[in-house]
């Protein structure tokens, strides 16, 4: 019996062993017992000699956490390079080529690096991608700082057993020339991030001076000062459940908030201090105002790292007795590692629900399924979180 080419591939697309999308080939594993995912990373880079190193590089682990120079590929015939690696269940990656270093990775006709090239993997999957260009190995020119208001630093402050940090303070319109007025605090972690994009990780902002000017001087939130508290390289430790975590809330709350309330004029009461950040720094914010509710009286959770990989901060959420009086702004995005956070933000919430909060009186949930894990998508969503964390909805 003949069977045209054609009606063959659609009876194998219906039987989920084939499919084509974008130009790219995807092959479904027939072993049902099988649980990984398998991936295959191509790229064909035509203008590169073949003995050239190519490295892949991405949100996941098995990718190198973004570390340029961590995750060789392999070489083959016909200037393509190859990676494989396995995945645990269906995801968004995010991810680049570069030749081992930021300084030189894949590039449009332009010579600008190319956006973060997302793939979603549903099944065993080949992905193939063509670079020709590749940025040249140059000093980028510096980042210009811009910081909208009067800021104060303190450098190098020092907390047992943790590493010393600075700390940035915006004081908002008004501030120096009404001096009997007190003012609410919010307390931001990945404090180098939140106002300057010349200091901030990746050269982008929260813009969180620029939103809280705007909103203050049109009548929106009622002046505030802000404090930015800069991380350092013990960062995943300090912001998550465990002996380092919990030396740094002490230090937050021992240390840093009574030296803020001596040397600026701050309403010091739970109601008027609030705590935020994002990613870890979503999860620790959340952890300070969950352990500590007679200090802080909410926190914006960008993003939060829950219940990933070995952090799990639900189970205590659950274990423990609701604190009073707390309001907790979480959000999340939709893609890359926004995607694998997204089973531990539905737990918190569904954690929440089980303790009693309502929302969105005393918690709100926001989900922006286009928004990537970064700065800017932060920055975007911060304002909504700023007032409804002050104004009450």
């Amino acid at each position: 019996m003949r069977i045209r080419v054609k009606t063959l591939l659609q009876y194998l697309y219906c039987l989920g062993i084939l499919c084509f999308s974008g130009g790219i080939f995807y092959g479904q594993p027939t072993d049902s017992l099988s649980t990984k995912l398998i991936v295959t990373f191509e790229v064909v880079a035509p203008s590169l000699p073949s003995n050239t190193s190519v490295y892949i590089t991405g949100g996941h682990p098995a990718l190198g956490n973004w570390n340029p120079g961590a995750v060789p590929m392999l070489m083959q015939e016909g200037y393509r390079w190859q990676k494989v690696i396995e995945l645990e269940q269906p995801q968004s990656l995010e991810y680049k080529y570069t030749l081992g270093s930021w300084a030189r990775e894949g590039a449009g006709a332009d010579g600008r690096p190319l956006g973060n090239l997302i793939a979603r993997i549903t099944r065993d999957t080949l992905i193939s991608d063509t670079i020709r260009f590749w940025t040249q190995e140059q000093k980028p020119p510096p980042v210009q700082g811009q910081v909208t208001g009067i800021v104060r630093y303190l450098r190098q402050l020092k907390g047992t057993g943790l590493r010393d940090r600075d700390v940035i303070i915006w004081l908002p319109p008004g501030y120096e020339q009404d001096r009997g007025k007190r003012y609410p605090v919010l307390y931001m972690h990945d404090g180098q991030n939140v106002f300057d994009p010349a200091t901030s990780s990746f050269g982008i902002d929260w813009q969180i001076d620029e939103h809280s000017d705007s909103l203050i001087r049109n009548g929106v939130i009622p002046p505030m000062i802000v404090v930015g508290i800069y991380n350092t390289p013990d960062r995943s430790a300090e912001y998550a459940p465990g002996e380092k975590g919990t030396a740094y809330m002490q230090w937050v709350v021992n240390e840093l908030k009574p030296l803020i309330d001596s040397d600026f004029r701050t309403k010091k009461d739970r109601r008027h201090t609030w705590v935020g950040g994002s990613s870890a720094g979503g999860l620790i914010s959340f952890m300070l105002a969950w352990e500590y509710p007679d200090v802080f009286g909410g926190a914006i959770c960008m993003s939060p790292a829950f219940k990933i990989a070995s952090i799990d901060y639900v189970t205590p959420v659950l274990e423990k007795a609701r604190p009073p009086h707390l309001r907790l702004y979480i959000d999340n995005g939709g893609i890359g590692l926004e995607e694998r956070l997204q089973p531990g933000v539905d737990a918190m919430l569904e954690a929440l629900q089980t303790k009693g909060y309502r929302s969105p009186k005393e918690y709100w949930y926001v989900k922006d399924s286009n928004a990537q894990h970064q700065e800017a998508a932060w920055a975007k969503r911060f304002p909504q979180a700023l007032v409804w964390l002050l104004t009450g909805g």
